[in-house]
């Protein structure tokens, strides 16, 4: 985790020098004032939609809960309108278009499976489980390939700088 919060500071510097250059290309384009109201209404679009993808995920997680399924399905859905709406509501052409992609439902549900393949790879598979309910898996019918088994190594161990091949005992 910490690996990739290294970057975080170069990230958004990229980020601000790109909305910064799109601003000024749209701007260039259509006029100043038509880019700084498409920044403003995409925000005040954002705003909203935070607002409903918020209450559309909190309905979605009780239902879920109360029915007794497993929640994750609409908590990752939730998470990926709820990012879509922020990225929407942060004034930026560039963000506002990511934002906006992430809430047409093909996008959406790429970024929902993306988003739930992550959190099955950091969790336990019995909490991916109790999450996301059982998993599917694809069989293969036919004969099964034989997988080659290296053979087993003889544990080494160290005593005072000297190797000393053979078995290891517990004193």
């Amino acid at each position: 985790m910490r690996r990739g919060l290294r970057f975080a500071p170069l990230a958004m510097l990229v980020a601000v020098v790109l909305e910064l250059a799109v601003f000024v290309l749209v701007g260039r384009a259509v006029g100043f004032g038509v880019a700084v109201l498409l920044v403003f209404a995409a925000s005040l679009l954002g705003l909203v939609l935070l607002r409903r993808e918020g209450t559309r995920a909190w309905r979605g997680f009780r239902a879920a809960a109360q029915s007794g399924q497993p929640p994750g399905r609409q908590v990752t859905d939730g998470l990926v309108g709820l990012s879509g709406a922020l990225l929407l509501a942060v004034p930026g052409l560039v963000s506002g278009v990511v934002g906006l992609l992430l809430l047409v439902p093909p996008v959406r549900l790429l970024a929902r499976r993306g988003a739930q393949r992550a959190a099955e790879r950091r969790v336990s598979s019995m909490v991916a489980g109790d999450l996301f309910g059982p998993r599917r898996v694809r069989v293969r019918r036919g004969a099964p390939q034989p997988t080659p088994r290296p053979e087993p190594e003889q544990p080494v161990v160290v005593d005072g700088g000297r190797a000393i091949e053979g078995e290891i005992v517990d004193r």
